[in-house]
């Protein structure tokens, strides 16, 4: 059962920080690895459960390591936020509505660095 105080934590900031966790050691940790990277209270268990959430998410990989799994993230932080925009995006059914109202809503520095990926793309055939 898990500990009463892992169930206070949000599941995304509880997800949050297992990823950190993993990107910050850059290499296939198991759930006991994570446990002790990240020093908090969290039960093995607790870990566990988290790193299968994110398995089934399709956000990281498990490999066979002993009697268990080792993780390892798919993507970096930037490809992860990117995956999590498109499957925003793909839940509407109006998306020029939507990627219009993203863009109104863009810093000026922002869309100056939309703008020139964009213009980029376009040059490179993309």
């Amino acid at each position: 059962m898990a500990d009463p105080k892992d169930e206070r934590r949000p599941a995304g900031e509880l997800e949050a920080s297992v990823m950190a966790a993993l990107w910050a050691a850059g290499a296939p940790q198991t759930p006991g690895q994570v446990q002790r990277s990240l020093g908090t209270d969290l039960a093995r268990t607790t870990v566990t459960t988290i790193l299968t959430r994110l398995h089934d998410k399709s956000v990281v990989e498990r490999h066979r390591q002993g009697r268990g799994y080792a993780y390892v993230p798919v993507q970096d932080a930037q490809g992860l936020t990117a995956k999590r925009m498109h499957t925003e995006l793909d839940r509407d059914t109006d998306r020029q509505t939507v990627l219009a109202r993203f863009v109104a809503q863009l810093s000026p520095d922002d869309e100056r660095v939309l703008r020139g990926l964009l213009e980029a793309d376009e040059q490179s055939g993309g």
